[in-house]
């Protein structure tokens, strides 16, 4: 039986998205069967010139590590890309095991396959002409599937299991049940912030092993605790298997069985105080306020949700979050100049000051189910809540291919231009289109047109607009011309 790769492991091995395999078996450049694909399969579409070509793979993962909190943990340590010793030592055992198992396993099909072949060779020796006809032929299949068998097993699928060895030494693979959603564990990550740097909406509270929240049962393969925790899992938890997925990583591949949000109604009205990290005005007009969440206490949400922030003066405002819950701890909110709650911010909120987080609240979510191309359009600090979006994307990897148009009435708009040009520069998949467009009828309608001459098909398309109510209902009037399913249609009204 050929051997078989989850979607997940293939992209990883061949140094893709696993996006791009997907776009890969929808062409029919590649085949599958019950969601995974052969070995020899992924070399015929992947030839060997591409075996050790990992750039688009290790440019999404630095995007993935980049677009969410690194730049603002200079308070934590920054965790080694190479797991624990102990746990290289656990999957080097484990692996060893498997080897010896299967070397056994080859062992006997051999001896079967030499025991047959000398049958074959007595049969030969009897007088039934027939039947000497018979063995000769099963003899010559014999051959020539030896012979066949040494050429698919070449020096390309060779060095392709090697490095799946390799990877899988370096990084434990884990699929959730019921959602089937897969993801791998780096370096030291526990669990849970693996599941959450993937984009995963893995149930949890605390983060920090109190509350039990991410109790989760270990269906098959082992973990081992990386931390300490307060809450106690009963013995007959135990004995089920569960574990908190804050506190432990994995040896080996795994398969656990846990609670995640699928909707916004799954994630519950949290109430935190949060510090302020940083403030940076980008623009004149715009002010980026970076808030940081005690350790015990992150906020969950889904990318494109907005909160309620009340300030120690009494202020309070609803405002979107523009940052991927990868990371419930360190949030970014994009607050423009003509809000009231700006110059309180502006004289007021300092490094270290408390803010009050309400929330989350909202449904600008992103349709995860959904593997149809997107398109996010942005108008002015709308860009909030799609950037949120973006990231989650890029952790997800599950769009196939996504564009953003970010419109702005001049140049200054585009306040973090230089990220999104970055964005498109790295993946094949993004493509980013500023453009200016004032609240002007013509202005606008010619910007729709630009966007329209390039898809004039959205009937194939999720849409996420985010901007001001008029750029809301300016950009439902010029779409009404063209088939979108209300479904398909999402949108943000900023304030």
């Amino acid at each position: 039986m050929p051997q078989r790769l989850s979607l997940s492991r293939a992209a990883r091995l061949v140094g893709v998205t696993r996006s791009t395999l997907q776009k890969s078996i929808q062409t029919g450049q590649l085949s599958t069967f019950e969601g995974k694909v052969t070995v020899t399969d992924l070399l015929r579409a992947y030839p060997e010139t591409q075996m050790e070509n990992t750039t688009m793979l290790e440019r999404v993962e630095r995007i993935k590590a980049e677009a969410v909190y690194e730049q603002w943990r200079s308070d934590t340590t920054t965790t080694t890309t190479l797991p624990h010793p102990e746990v290289l030592m656990a999957r080097l055992t484990n692996l060893s095991k498997e080897l010896v198992s299967t070397k056994n396993e080859l062992k006997k099909y051999l001896e079967l396959i030499e025991t047959l072949w000398q049958k074959i060779t007595e049969l030969e020796q009897v007088n039934d002409v027939q039947l000497r006809s018979h063995c000769h032929a099963l003899y010559e299949w014999l051959v020539s599937e030896k012979q066949s068998h040494s050429q698919i097993i070449n020096e390309a699928v060779i060095q392709l299991l090697a490095k799946d060895t390799v990877l899988r030494i370096m990084a434990a693979h884990v699929k959730l049940i019921p959602s089937e959603h897969e993801f791998f564990i780096e370096g030291n990550a526990s669990i849970l912030e693996a599941a959450l740097q993937a984009g995963i909406a893995l149930n949890y509270g605390c983060s920090s092993g109190n509350c039990g929240l991410c109790k989760a049962r270990i269906v098959t393969g082992e973990v081992q605790k990386i931390r300490p925790h307060d809450y106690v899992i009963s013995e007959a938890e135990k004995l089920m298997g569960y574990k908190l997925m804050c506190a432990h990583t994995a040896i080996t591949d795994l398969i656990i069985e846990a609670d995640e949000a699928h909707h916004v109604t799954d994630i519950p009205i949290q109430q935190i105080e949060a510090k302020v990290k940083k403030l940076e005005q980008v623009t004149p007009e715009l002010l980026i306020l970076y808030l940081q969440t005690p350790r015990t206490k992150t906020l969950r949400f889904f990318a494109g949700q907005m909160v309620t922030l009340h300030l120690e003066s009494g202020l309070s405002g609803h405002y979107f979050m523009a940052s991927c819950p990868c990371d419930g701890r360190n949030l970014e909110f994009h607050i423009a100049a003509d809000n009231s709650f700006i110059e309180p911010a502006f004289k007021q909120l300092k490094p270290g000051q408390s803010v009050n987080i309400e929330g989350p609240k909202g449904d600008f979510v992103l349709s995860e189910d959904s593997t149809r191309s997107a398109l996010f359009i942005a108008y002015s600090h709308g860009f909030a809540p799609i950037k949120g979006l973006l990231e989650h994307a890029f952790a997800l990897d599950t769009i196939a291919t996504f564009h953003l148009y970010w419109l702005a009435n001049h140049e200054n708009g585009f306040y973090q231009n230089n990220l999104c040009r970055a964005w498109a520069d790295a993946l094949d998949s993004f493509q980013y289109t500023p453009i200016i467009a004032t609240r002007d009828e013509l202005s606008l309608k010619q910007a729709f047109s630009s966007i329209l001459l390039e898809y004039p098909d959205l009937s194939q398309f999720e849409v996420y607009i985010a901007g001001p109510e008029w750029f809301i209902a300016a950009v439902k009037e010029q779409l009404q011309q063209h088939p979108l399913p209300a479904t398909q249609w999402h949108s943000a009204n900023i304030a």
